[in-house]
């Protein structure tokens, strides 16, 4: 296991977060995922962020949650990332995506939010497998599925944004045990 991580906590993402996903919301970081998002589209999603981190209080595991990534001990937030529901190839999974702002990237954050957010997914014990779905030209993020403990699963073609092709890596994290 890669321990060249950097310490962080994972904070339930709020109202007050907006600003984050406009700072995201960069072409750098959304290089990957068909570019920068519309006002209304980052409002939406902001939305379902609060949505789905309040519905996560009141049934814990069961849909998922989002979250700041706070960088300790700095104290600064430098990103997102969470863990929602979904159904894959006829499987009900959980699905984990993740930003880390520039700056802070290369210092090991994503890997270390992504193995925080696989505990509480494996926590939540709702699901029995974690998937993350980075573009096949995403180094730095298939860096982080394999340094977090994911399996490699195969390339997939899906829609990202909707209408969107995208060729991606299938990592997959058995949350009752191994790969």
């Amino acid at each position: 296991m890669d321990d060249n991580t950097s310490p962080l906590r994972l904070e339930a993402w709020s109202e007050d977060d907006l600003w984050l996903l406009h700072a995201m919301n960069a072409p750098e970081l959304m290089e990957h995922l068909g570019g920068p998002e519309t006002e209304d589209a980052l409002l939406k999603r902001h939305r379902r962020y609060v949505d789905l981190s309040a519905s996560s209080d009141e049934r814990p595991g069961d849909a998922g949650r989002m979250f700041r990534i706070v960088l300790l001990p700095e104290e600064v937030t430098v990103g997102s990332i969470g863990f929602w529901a979904q159904t894959w190839d006829g499987e009900p999974v959980y699905e984990t995506g993740w930003t880390v702002l520039p700056g802070f990237q290369g210092r090991g954050v994503a890997t270390a939010a992504t193995r925080a957010v696989a505990e509480l997914a494996r926590a939540a014990g709702a699901r029995r497998h974690l998937h993350a779905f980075p573009s096949t030209d995403n180094g730095p993020s298939n860096a982080v599925c394999r340094k977090a403990g994911f399996e490699l699963r195969g390339e997939r073609e899906l829609e990202y944004p909707p209408g969107h092709p995208l060729r991606c890596n299938d990592w997959r994290l058995d949350l009752e045990g191994g790969a």
